[in-house]
């Protein structure tokens, strides 16, 4: 599919993503995602929560499935374009929001990697799905690390899109607290994210990203997002307390790592000074670094592209994706 007809796509689906009203819930009701979302119910330190999740089946199926994991900012609705084009293919795509995160609930909970690894596996096993190709991008990647890592025997192939956690961010960033990270949140606003977006990951910003900052602003003002708000300093603090990188040489699977070069995520970017920035979040010089650390390994580099590929430069990533996959 051409570039053009990609972008209409995508501005179509951006269009329609978000409902008229300008306060999300924090478990995004007004959103509307591009499939049917269905819920799984799951009891975790005496309280009973739910995981949202979308389970695509293609008119024509290969007898293959396909897992997305999302990043810390998003949800499930991002993948729209991969979901379309996977379905097209013969993939059934299944497409979870991960507890904390999305259209799930927002519990306090101890995070984890390996909790949250264990609920998808509760999922596949509730769905009767064997095996999978998993994507995981930006933080989905650290969890797709972890649940290869625990399930090698469930997962065919690993595909790393821009994964955070290729450093340990405690040996540079400073330790902020739950606490201090929720005071933090507190204050995130339109202008806050969409700064950070811009800065952080796409190389030059355009309209038809603006979905995306109204999706992860859009809860500020929920009378419930101090809930929120705690959840994604939990969140943080599981990122930063519980890295994969010294393990990417146990990966038993073969593994594509996609890297945008332009990438410059770093989580806890705020706390650093200028001088530390420069020195850290450089996708360019840390996938190559990556790859070599992971058993049989394909690295493919994106040129001026940023941290989110499948949506900067959704033709180039897709045709890299048909690539690889089997």
């Amino acid at each position: 599919m051409c570039r053009k007809a990609l972008t209409v796509i995508l501005v179509i689906i951006n269009l329609s993503i978000v409902s008229a009203q300008d306060t999300l819930s924090i478990t995004l009701e007004n959103v509307k995602y591009p499939y049917p979302v269905k819920f799984m119910p799951i009891h975790i330190e005496n309280q009973d929560i739910r995981m949202a999740y979308m389970d695509v089946t293609p008119a024509n199926p290969n007898g293959k499935t396909v897992m997305l994991f999302h990043g810390k900012n998003f949800g499930g609705y991002y993948w729209t374009n991969v979901i379309k084009w996977l379905s097209a293919k013969g993939y059934r795509v299944v497409v979870p929001d991960q507890v904390g995160f999305g259209k799930s609930s927002k519990p306090f909970i101890h995070y984890s990697f390996h909790q949250l690894a264990r609920f998808n596996k509760q999922l596949l096993d509730t769905l009767g799905i064997k095996q999978i190709v998993l994507l995981g991008h930006s933080m989905g990647g650290m969890l797709a690390t972890r649940f290869t890592l625990m399930y090698p025997e469930h997962v065919q192939k690993l595909l790393l899109e821009d994964p955070i956690g290729l450093e340990d961010y405690r040996t540079f960033v400073p330790y902020n607290s739950a606490a201090d990270d929720y005071k933090k949140e507190l204050q995130t606003s339109y202008q806050s994210v969409k700064k950070y977006y811009e800065t952080s990951y796409f190389v030059k910003w355009k309209p038809e990203y603006d979905y995306l900052v109204k999706i992860a602003a859009g809860v500020n003002k929920s009378a419930d997002f101090p809930r929120y708000a705690m959840v994604a300093a939990l969140t943080f603090e599981m990122i930063y307390e519980q890295p994969v990188c010294y393990e990417f040489g146990l990966i038993k699977v073969p593994t594509v790592l996609f890297i945008g070069k332009e990438d410059k995520t770093i989580v806890g970017k705020a706390l650093l000074s200028d001088e530390e920035k420069t020195k850290h979040g450089q996708y360019r010089l840390l996938g190559p670094q990556t790859a070599k650390k992971i058993p049989n390994c394909k690295l493919i580099e994106f040129d001026d592209c940023g941290h989110i590929p499948q949506i900067e430069i959704p033709d180039k990533f897709l045709k890299a994706l048909g690539e690889c996959i089997d």
